[in-house]
């Protein structure tokens, strides 16, 4: 299987030399195949956002190497780094970030858009997500006008219409109700079965966390153990990863 997402020893240090320091990820390692979905989890101060942000290009490591799509982001400048983020990563936030004076088909057309994608093929592209994630009935509305799940759904749709080598995902279900929620990770479960999409989602919830095949657990910014869901259906990783959180906190 090839390797999507590669990381290979980061670490990551707040703090000018000489003051104080905070070592917030400390030689981080691990890999994501494509057509994957992976969850890491970690309680509050583990290190999992600050990962995501040298993930999503955000930030950069103090050290150790990042490649998405065999793309070493170590050497990209800022420019560079921009156009890549734009053309090979998708991103959901927990809070939508949604702009409101747009409409939804405008707020998902908006990553091409802002590439220079024509009009006619942006439509296209526009209507096939929408179509995939059932919410092409309120495409002309606004995002004021509809309810959080589907704005989680427009903002799923904006990640994934340019078709990026990987989705991440940073707590996804946090603002959404428990129905909303469970249909939010249920599509992202079709979508990652269907259509190979390879997604990488951090959260401290464990229904949340239950509906990926493998589970990355982040502790001191390191990453430790592992779950792999196998043969188990959701239900049965769901009551192993309660388990092994119970045994984690004897």
């Amino acid at each position: 299987m090839t390797k999507i997402l590669k990381v290979e020893q980061i670490t990551k240090t707040y703090g000018k030399k000489g003051q104080k320091q905070y070592q917030a990820l400390k030689g981080l390692s691990f890999a994501v195949e494509e057509g994957e979905f992976t969850a890491i989890m970690g309680a509050s101060g583990s290190g999992k956002t600050t990962l995501l942000n040298i993930l999503s290009t955000l930030d950069r490591p103090t050290s150790g190497k990042v490649e998405i799509g065999g793309k070493d982001l170590s050497h990209l400048k800022n420019k560079e780094m921009a156009d890549f983020r734009s053309q090979s990563i998708g991103f959901i936030f927990q809070d939508f970030n949604l702009l409101e004076n747009l409409t939804n088909r405008q707020n998902i057309a908006l990553p091409l858009t802002l590439r220079g994608v024509s009009a006619s093929r942006i439509d296209k592209l526009v209507d096939e997500i929408a179509a995939k994630l059932e919410i092409s009935a309120i495409l002309d509305k606004y995002p004021v006008e509809v309810s959080g799940g589907q704005k989680q759904r427009i903002a799923a749709a904006r990640a994934l219409v340019h078709s990026p080598a990987i989705l991440l995902a940073d707590e996804p279900t946090g603002a959404l109700d428990s129905h909303s929620a469970r249909e939010l990770l249920n599509i992202m479960t079709l979508l990652n079965e269907r259509d190979g999409v390879t997604t990488l989602m951090v959260t401290h919830d464990p229904f949340s966390a239950s509906f990926a095949n493998r589970i990355l657990f982040i502790k001191d910014g390191k990453i430790g153990e592992e779950l792999v869901k196998g043969e188990l259906d959701r239900k049965a990783f769901y009551h192993k990863l309660i388990e092994h959180l119970g045994t984690e906190e004897e």
